[in-house]
């Protein structure tokens, strides 16, 4: 007998600021994505936004502590991809990170990140305090 495929796949894991652990954890997400069939194009879109979340986190959030962790939670199913990346960090205001595109920023390597997540990403926010961001990417968005 067999079973049904899953529906839903959820998962979490906390990591610290490790290469190969973080690469693990990219490779199990783009897994998913595939058996959900994906395309290429939303995967490349969802697998820069996590590693902008998590380096943002590792090295904004967690100012580079090798003892902090950076959490991510998933919920992916045939329709939907929710990612929370959550750091130990006290936070920050997103809203006053620099514009990156405007003449006056350009030379500043601050913001284009979160640029990114945002243009990516169907809906990126942040929630109290700011060191937990929630993202969600919804097949049909145009890129």
């Amino acid at each position: 007998m067999t079973s049904a495929p899953q529906s839903v796949f959820e998962g979490s894991v906390r990591l610290q600021e490790n290469n190969k652990e973080i690469e693990s954890v990219q490779a199990s997400i783009e897994e998913i994505l595939n058996q959900f069939n994906y395309g290429d194009t939303a995967m490349f879109a969802i697998r820069l936004s996590i590693e902008e979340a998590m380096m943002n986190g590792f090295r904004h959030g967690n100012l580079q502590d090798p003892t902090k962790f950076v959490e991510i939670r998933w919920r992916i199913d045939s329709q939907s991809a929710n990612f929370h990346v959550i750091d130990e960090g006290e936070g920050f205001d997103p809203e006053a990170v620099p514009d990156p595109t405007l003449d006056e920023n350009l030379e500043i390597p601050s913001g284009r990140g979160l640029m990114l997540i945002r243009a990516y990403m169907t809906d990126a926010r942040y929630h109290n305090p700011g060191n937990h961001l929630e993202m969600n990417f919804r097949k049909g968005k145009s890129l």
